[in-house]
């Protein structure tokens, strides 16, 4: 990656705060500059009966799924509170980055897609085609998507759910970032979530909404990108997964522009 790739332009990037480091650092590698404008907060949701119960019965389940790095990190503080990991409990989780994170937590042999990072891409896997009397249980957030509990169900898997964090909305002034797209000087807005997504628009507010439009977006997966268009987005660019792909589709836009 040339240190000068990026040099110029000014991305925003809207991570949670605590997880925005990593991108941070590779567009300011590629000579550019990170703004850091957090559009999610990440809070550990209160040990509930339910969650204990689920925590002390871990050997009754035959995969373990966690949906993000939020979810292993969270859940796995939760269950490292009151008592070891099943050593026969296979973990899987959906992207490159929770991956990571569960190698980081000292797990081997992670299940998880090689190339469509999301529910569907690890709904693919052979490993879990055949469910028909598995017990699967699924560390989320508070909400999260049901596609993946409801298509293992559907494969014959009995699906129990873990909901160890919750997401909420910062409190953050949106004015510095109108500031400098007022003087021509905001060139990029990296998004990571829908719901992140929804979080910036009304964030930004009404009066923000030709720099929400006006400002390129980028986004890793084609859910992200289409919640951008249906904002009236005029230049939203689809990347490849995770960090690695944001600073490649940032490198790749500008470098045509």
């Amino acid at each position: 990656m040339s240190p000068t790739a990026l040099a110029g332009r000014r991305v925003v990037v809207t991570r949670p705060a605590g997880q925005a480091a990593r991108l941070a650092g590779l567009i300011r590698a590629a000579g550019g500059e990170a703004l850091l404008y957090p559009v999610l907060e990440i809070f550990p949701c209160g040990e509930s009966a339910q969650l204990r119960a689920l925590i002390g019965r871990l050997e009754t389940f035959d995969l373990a799924i966690f949906v993000s790095a939020n979810a292993a990190s969270h859940g796995l503080a939760l269950v490292r509170a009151r008592r070891a990991w099943p050593p026969a409990l296979r973990v899987a989780t959906v992207g490159r980055g929770s991956e990571r994170e569960l190698e980081r937590l000292g797990f081997s042999a992670v299940i998880a897609p090689r190339e469509r990072f999301d529910s569907e891409g690890l709904l693919a896997l052979p490993e879990l085609a055949a469910m028909q009397g598995r017990r699967v249980l699924i560390f989320r957030g508070q909400g999260g998507r049901e596609q993946l509990g409801e298509t293992l169900a559907a494969r014959g898997a009995t699906v129990e759910y873990a909901e160890c964090y919750r997401r909420g909305r910062p409190d953050a002034d949106p004015a510095p970032l109108l500031d400098r797209f007022a003087r021509g000087e905001l060139d990029a807005f990296t998004v990571t979530s829908s719901e992140g997504l929804a979080n910036l628009n009304a964030m930004l507010g009404a009066a923000g909404r030709p720099c929400l439009q006006g400002t390129p977006m980028f986004a890793p997966h084609e859910r992200i990108a289409a919640a951008a268009r249906a904002l009236s987005v005029q230049t939203v660019v689809l990347t490849g997964p995770g960090d690695e792909g944001l600073i490649a589709g940032l490198i790749g836009f500008f470098a045509k522009v």
